[in-house]
């Protein structure tokens, strides 16, 4: 499976459903499963700015807690889209005729010319420890070969947080 290292708040805002753009300075043609690796480094200061501070608090998680150095959730890549113009910290326009806005905005690094990964179906689940790289690499998980499931890779329920 492809995989994507992102750094903590990010990676978890992600996992939680609250941010559905990953924004890069380049394009992918990979569309399907991608799992969502957190980095190893959290930015903890970001954490404590608004609103990474309230929705991380809303979700249970701090700044302390994120979890880092593990795929922390499995998300449909379907679509990446260029940034085609912004308004600052008002809203970013894609290339489909997308508006981005609110959280989601501020989530990301919409400036022109960059790209929003676009994922959708996200599936949070325990922290799997994988080491992260650059750019889409594989995951190899060795309880996803041949089928097998493993407790591991089963989404949370939503009463566990």
């Amino acid at each position: 499976m492809k995989a994507i290292t992102i750094h903590q708040p990010w990676a978890t805002l992600i996992a939680l459903g609250e941010k559905r753009f990953e924004t890069r300075g380049w394009p992918t043609n990979h569309r399907g499963q991608i799992a969502i690796h957190a980095a190893k480094k959290a930015d903890k200061e970001i954490c404590l700015q608004e609103p990474f501070r309230s929705v991380l608090d809303l979700h249970g998680y701090t700044a302390d807690n994120l979890p880092t150095g593990a795929i922390v959730a499995i998300a449909d890549l379907v679509g990446c889209h260029k940034v085609i113009g912004n308004k600052g910290n008002v809203s970013a326009y894609l290339n489909n005729s997308k508006v981005v806005d609110g959280h989601e905005l501020l989530f990301g690094y919409f400036d022109f010319g960059r790209y929003a990964w676009e994922m959708t179906d996200v599936k949070r689940i325990d922290p799997v420890p994988a080491k992260g790289q650059q750019g889409l690499w594989n995951w190899k998980c060795i309880t996803c070969i041949n089928g097998e499931e493993d407790k591991e890779l089963l989404p949370l329920d939503d009463e566990q947080g």
